[in-house]
């Protein structure tokens, strides 16, 4: 097995994951997954998806990521990971297709309008 590469996106971030077979090293921008997400609820996240299709520790990721916080960071990776191993066994597909993990969630901030003091909050209104 070579080298599977995949992109995620959620928010403003976009990850680029690099999955080798191994023994289930996660590097996160150079860094331990542990170390770059120290929340516990966020690595969850990004493990889901091996837990999902029953894959952990056997293989190993190298993931890019930039843009956006620390939540929409994991979520971009842990879509960039289902994407991966579905390229990896078209078996994947259905139980990561189920837990909505391969779906672009399009959710963004919306914009603030002029005259208001942010996108859909409006100064106090008085009639009299």
């Amino acid at each position: 097995m070579e080298m599977i590469n995949a992109i995620g996106r959620r928010k403003a971030s976009i990850a680029r994951v690099y999955l080798t077979k191994g023994d289930g090293k996660i590097f996160v921008n150079g860094k331990t997954f542990k170390e770059y997400f120290p929340q516990q609820h966020v690595q969850h996240n990004i493990l889901d998806p091996f837990a999902t299709v029953e894959a952990e520790n056997i293989y190993d990721l190298n993931v890019k990521v930039n843009g956006g916080g620390f939540k929409g960071q994991a979520e971009a990776i842990r879509m960039a990971i289902s994407r991966a191993l579905v390229k990896l066994n078209a078996d994947f597909r259905s139980p990561l297709k189920s837990k909505k993990y391969l779906m672009r969630d399009a959710r963004v901030v919306e914009r603030k309008k002029y005259g208001k003091p942010k996108a859909r909050k409006s100064f106090q209104f008085s009639k009299r």
